[in-house]
């Protein structure tokens, strides 16, 4: 699994505490291989597929993301698909925790598209951008209000139907 943290200015606050949840969340139920990048104008690894990082190390750096700048969604999945390029695994999924509210140039749908499996979260009572991009490319998609809820919203997205 990838999780893609946008951290641009539109993703302050309380969605810090939620991305810790999500990584945490991660970390637990993609046993050992996995990524958590984040992304605002340029993207970084928290820790990319083929470190080992231990659990609390992931959640201190993503604790430690600030919000500012721009958005580069299509520059996020298409790093997250790098990163996948390298799992063992048979299913490769990109959690993408962000409003997709992308203010940099980019083919977002062409590096959605490009994904074995894309899933949403979106901030609760901002996910315009976010249903029109998984409504555009066929990824799920939901909705958190913080950190207490980001655990079912991930379990929404993750389990298949």
């Amino acid at each position: 699994w990838c999780l893609l943290v946008d951290r641009s200015g539109s993703m302050h606050g309380e969605p810090v505490a939620t991305a810790a949840m999500a990584a945490a969340v991660v970390a637990a139920r993609a046993e050992g291989e996995y990524a958590v990048l984040s992304f605002g104008r340029e993207v970084v690894a928290c820790t990319a597929m083929w470190e080992h990082r231990d659990a609390d190390e992931v959640l201190d750096r993503v604790l430690a993301l600030r919000g500012h700048g721009t958005t580069d969604v299509a520059g996020a999945l298409t790093a997250a698909r790098s990163q996948l390029a390298t799992a063992s695994a048979q299913r490769r999924v990109t959690i993408l925790l962000s409003d997709c509210r992308a203010t940099e140039p980019g083919d977002v749908l062409g590096s959605a598209r490009a994904l074995d499996e894309l899933v949403i979260v979106a901030p609760e009572g901002d996910a315009v951008e976010a249903a029109e991009l998984a409504d555009a490319v066929g990824a799920r998609w939901t909705t958190a209000a913080g950190p207490s809820t980001v655990v079912h919203a991930l379990a929404r997205v993750l389990d298949r139907a």
